[in-house]
């Protein structure tokens, strides 16, 4: 295993991990390569052969307590060699002593507590036709409208680190759409909706209850003219599981979200769609 050797993808080259991603039906946004290369320029990792690429993975240093790790891929035809746990510990590594979280398929779970990572909850995507809505809630307001130190203060309430260019990069790409909804003057709900290699996925949705939630979702929705619409919501939430499937959605893939150690407490009830499984 000498042969492979690890380096770190500039962030031009993000999206070969993303082109991965894609093939293997994870249906990334079209935009998610440029928005991940900001939060941490030395996050993103490559095994070579050769000058190939054969493994890639993330590990996003948020802060200096907080990690989370993504795009964990080999190529099919080099897996069961040992590249990917080299590149797995290249990517632990980079994360130091920080906490790190991830969304690992279910069925990884058991290599994942080998690891240090603790189940904290299940994710669920859902997925489906939508059709538009007739109008646009009312009282909704464009999320780029909102003063950014409200957005994030309110995602501070759902993520475990300060996540702030990231969130202001996600908010604003081209093609992105966000709105919220603002109650006696306070944000209430705000979410994002992104184009992917198939359809539009909802995420980040924050709400501090189903109705906010909903209100949000369906101004999201009447954004893009309805369609093939993904919303990845946490199982322990039972409000965003109920929105999903009010929606007409149905179960299409599952993660773990798992922890190598505490983060600050998270209002998981508010998380009606998760920002990304790659990046939290």
């Amino acid at each position: 295993m000498s042969d492979l050797q690890i380096r770190n993808l500039r962030p031009d080259e993000i999206a070969i991990a993303v082109e991965w991603a894609a093939t293997e039906g994870w249906n990334p946004g079209l935009a998610d390569a440029d928005c991940f290369a900001i939060p941490d320029a030395q996050g993103f990792f490559v095994g070579e052969i050769d000058g190939e690429p054969v493994a890639t993975v993330s590990c996003i240093n948020y802060d200096d307590r907080f990690a989370f790790l993504g795009f964990y891929i080999v190529r099919e035809r080099f897996r069961g060699s040992g590249y990917g746990l080299r590149i797995w510990n290249a990517a632990i590594a980079h994360a130091g002593a920080r906490v790190i979280g991830l969304d690992g398929v279910v069925a990884q779970q058991d290599n994942y507590r080998k690891s240090g990572f603790r189940l904290a909850h299940g994710n669920v995507r859902y997925g489906g036709i939508v059709a538009a809505p007739s109008k646009s809630p009312v009282d909704m307001v464009a999320l780029t409208g909102i003063p950014f130190a409200s957005v994030e203060a309110d995602d501070a309430t759902v993520f475990p680190a300060a996540r702030s260019a990231f969130l202001r990069a996600w908010i604003h790409t081209s093609g992105h759409v966000g709105r919220a909804l603002l109650r006696d003057g306070r944000l209430t709900a705000w979410g994002v909706i992104r184009p992917c290699r198939t359809g539009h996925k909802i995420g980040p949705l924050v709400a501090d209850d189903r109705a906010a939630a909903e209100a949000v979702a369906q101004a999201l929705l009447a954004s893009t003219g309805g369609g093939e619409i993904f919303l990845d919501a946490p199982a322990v939430n039972g409000e965003a599981i109920a929105l999903a499937e009010s929606l007409g959605l149905k179960p299409v893939f599952e993660t773990a979200r798992m922890y190598t150690g505490p983060t600050a407490p998270l209002r998981i009830d508010r998380v009606f769609g998760v920002t990304s499984f790659e990046l939290g």
